[in-house]
Formats: C-alpha cells, structure tokens, sequence
C-alpha cells in the first residue's frame, strides 16, 4: 500500500491490521487519527491498552525511523500522528507506560528525535510532541524515569535543549524536572562538568525566545535557588557576544543577556513563591556580589524610560539582583533560618551601600519642583545621578524597609548614618518610580517601629527654610534646603501651623 511503499523495513500487516480493525479504518493515517482522539479520554485509553495499541504504534515508529534517510521528510506526518497518539496512550494509563518501557520505547522515540535535533531545520511540532510522550511516560515512577535519564542524559538533554523554541524547551524541561524529581541527586548531576552544558542550553534557549514557562520557572527554581547552585552556573552563562550597539561593562567586569534573563526569572519565582522557596545564604550573598559588581552601570546610565526589563543588559542585572534580594529580605519570619540570611547581608554593609546609592540619585520629581521654588535648576543639577529604570528608587526603598523590619540594630543603623531624613524623603509620589510613596512610608514606619531614639530624631526636626507643595505638604511633610549640604530633604510641619 502506499504508506509503505518507501520502506526498507515495512510495517507488519498485523500492525496494519491491528490498527485498521481498532479504527474501522483502511488507511494508515485515518485511524491513527481516529485512535488519538479515542485515546483522549481515561476509558478510551484503558480500552486502547487493552487491544495492545501501543506496541503497534511503536513497531511503525521504528520501522519510518529505519527507513532510507532519503525520505525521512516524507514521514514526518507520520511520526507526528504516532507521537501525538503515544503522548495521549501514556497521560496517566499505567498500563500503557509500562508498556513503553517494556518495549524500549525511549530508545524507538529517540532515534527520531535525535534526527531531528541534528538537522539543519527541525520539526520544531515534531520534537515537541516527542517530548510530550517521554513527558506523559516520566511521570510512571522511578523505573521509567531512569530508563528516560540513561538514555539521553547529557547528550541527548542539551542536543534537544539546542533546538531552540519556546515550543520544544517547555516540555523538556518537564521531562528534566520530573525525571530529577523523582530521584533528587540527579539535580546536582545537572552543575556538574557533563550536566551543566544541559542548563546553559535551556537557559540559552529560554532567553533567545522570551521564554518563562511554568516547568522553565521550577527546574531553574530548584537547581539555582533549592540547591544553590547559582554560584556555580551564572558564571558558565558569560557570552562573549555583546549585543549590537549595547555596552555592558561594569568597573568590574561584564554580565551576558542570558545572565541578565536568568536574575529575571529567578526574580519572577521568589515574587511568585515568596512563602515557598528557600534561598541559603551562599545565593545570597552572591546575588549581593552581582549587585555590587553591577553598580558601575550608573556611571553612565541615563534616566530610565520604563521598567524591568529595560533593554540594556548591565541595567537589568542591577535590577534584578535588587529585586532578588528584595524578596529574599521579605521573607522574614516564614522561614526559621530567614533572618539569619538577613543579618549576614547587613554584617556585609548592605545598609551602608543602600544609603549611599540613594543619597546619590537625583530627588523624586515632586521634589524637584519644590526646589526650583527656592532656587533656579542649578541647584539639582549635583545630583548626578538618574534611575537607570523606572522603579529603581522604590526598589532600593523596599529593601531598606525589609532590612529594618522588627530589627532594631537595622533601623539604629539608619540613624547613625544620618538616614532618616533620606528616608522621609522618600513618602512622596514619584512618576519615575510607581509606588514609591506606598514603600517610603512602609520603610519609615519599619525604621520606626519600637525604636524610640529614631522617633526622637524625627520629632525634633527642625525647619530651615521650606517650599510649599501639596502632594508632600497633604503627608504632613515639607522640602526644606539644607543649607550646609544644599540637598533637599523633609520635615514635618508644626502642628500649629497645620492648623492655620
């Protein structure tokens, strides 16, 4: 018949037969068809097992995959309709799994798949839709996990991880995920020498296509953050290849795009799972590392025009290692060893730094227009330097207020490094950093909170000159000019004069 005519090694007639009679159909694709669709439902799977369907898929898969390489391309409708009724056989039905394992079907699936990977332009559907098979089969149980793991752990993890589309990386990583799941010192396996090429890839892969995917988030979630690895791996992501046009160089040293997506999505779950995930203090203290190294952005950075991710890669690692250790700061009391993670990053002078890089952006454009009350423009021009992104103002602001939160030797150290005021300057509504106002008083209420000296400090400012604008004034607060330092700052207005 004409499906076999192109065959060195033909398909049985009791295949042909078996699947003819399951269909009620005389044509090889037809009832393939028509079985995928019987095979949709938890009975029509436990029937479809029951009459060996899936033996016979696979005596057709391995009979095309032998064929003359020549007409390979001809049998690709084929090997699709073959790997979607394989994907839909294996969703859940034990029976039907074990089979698969029993009759080596991993090795039949990826004879096709490594084809396709090593060519020069892969079904990207059909490496998909094999994946979705191996996917449905890992989750079985140990056995069938291992038999996936042996066969194409490394080799076959980054060739497939180096098809490159969204469409192939999802269920990839599924396979990864489950297969390590099961058997948890597998994920160390993928940092080590042979392993950590398959991550990379992924990553690559990832970053290349947009890419954040549910099984993308939780294998990157438990190898960079569960496991700590993130010292190990973020340095195997240093590209060589700078973008066209973009310069990324720090004082330091230089970050890749895939570095920069990678603190992205690691800054994405720890938003996401912020009860969940627990980050030790080596990953923090090496995202504090990339923040600092990151720094040297701001040299020549101008004002940011939107948000994470901004388009520019030394900006966006700058951000998102702030973000990241934003939430790890966060995540006080819900963890045990939380505040541990805590006060290790304060004893490396992380207030110090967060003060020092607020101090040296320009002030809040709320405050700007108070000023140019009191003075002309010249008098903002000494603050040299802009946000790099929307936000990043309110960024350093959070993690201040998580720092200091029911920390008294935190929110001490914010007023013997004359930080108050700097932080009330902060409660005002910024166009450059959305919800700043809400994070500046929720860090002024945090370095506040059951700190009497620092409540002392506040009631006790006093006015040297001010300007009047209504945003800050409706807070209670005003600019004032200091006139040693000509920064601005705010005070509080006298109760006797709110009342007038």
């Amino acid at each position: 018949m004409s499906d076999t005519t192109f065959l060195e090694h033909p398909i049985s007639e009791d295949t042909l037969q078996l699947l003819f009679q399951a269909s009620n159909s005389s044509h090889l694709e037809k009832p393939l068809e028509i079985l995928i669709q019987n095979a949709k439902s938890d009975s029509g799977r436990l029937e479809l097992a029951s009459k060996r369907i899936l033996p016979a898929v696979l005596n057709i898969v391995q009979s095309l995959a032998q064929a003359s390489y020549h007409h390979h391309q001809h049998h690709n409708q084929t090997f699709s309709l073959c790997f979607k009724l394989l994907r839909n056989l294996c969703a859940g039905e034990a029976a039907n799994q074990v089979s698969f394992i029993e009759l080596n079907g991993v090795a039949v699936v990826w004879s096709v798949l490594r084809s396709e990977a090593g060519s020069s332009g892969p079904d990207h559907r059909l490496v998909r839709w094999g994946l979705q098979v191996l996917a449905n089969v890992s989750l079985g149980g140990k056995q069938h996990q291992r038999a996936i793991w042996e066969e194409l752990y490394p080799i076959g993890f980054a060739s497939l991880a180096r098809v490159g589309t969204k469409e192939t990386c999802d269920p990839l990583c599924m396979v990864i995920y489950t297969c390590c799941d099961g058997n948890p010192e597998w994920f160390k396996k993928l940092s080590s020498d042979d392993g950590w090429p398959v991550m990379a890839e992924i990553v690559r892969t990832a970053s290349s296509a947009s890419f954040d995917e549910d099984w993308l988030k939780l294998l990157l979630s438990r190898i960079f953050l569960e496991e700590s690895q993130l010292p190990v791996l973020f340095s195997k992501l240093q590209s060589v290849d700078v973008p066209e046009g973009e310069v990324i160089k720090s004082k330091n040293g230089q970050f890749s795009f895939e570095q920069a997506f990678l603190l992205q999505i690691l800054s994405e779950i720890l938003n996401e799972r912020l009860g969940d995930v627990t980050v030790s203090k080596d990953v923090a203290l090496f995202v504090f590392g990339i923040f600092k190294k990151s720094i040297g952005v701001l040299e020549h950075a101008m004002r940011g025009k939107s948000g994470l991710p901004s388009g520019f890669t030394g900006v966006d690692v700058l951000g998102y290692s702030l973000t990241i250790l934003r939430d790890i700061c966060a995540r006080d009391g819900m963890r045990g060893n939380t505040e541990d993670v805590v006060d290790v990053l304060l004893s490396f002078d992380l207030i110090e730094l967060l003060l020092s890089l607020l101090g040296a952006l320009e002030p809040p454009a709320i405050i700007r227009k108070g000023l140019r009350q009191i003075e002309n423009q010249e008098t903002a021009s000494c603050y040299s330097k802009p946000c790099p992104y929307k936000g990043f103002r309110r960024d350093i602001v959070a993690l201040i207020g998580n720092c200091v939160y029911r920390r008294k030797h935190a929110q001490d150290e914010i007023r013997d490094r004359n930080g108050i005021l700097l932080l009330l300057q902060q409660c005002v509504t910024d166009e450059d950093n959305p919800f700043l106002r809400e994070w500046g008083i929720w860090s002024v209420r945090n370095m506040l909170e059951g700190n009497d000296e620092n409540q002392k400090v506040v009631a006790e400012l006093e006015i040297q000159g001010s300007a009047d604008v209504p945003e800050i004034n409706a807070l209670g607060l005003r600019v004032e000019v200091d006139q040693r330092t000509r920064r601005a700052k705010l005070v509080n207005i006298p109760s006797c004069e709110k009342s007038l």
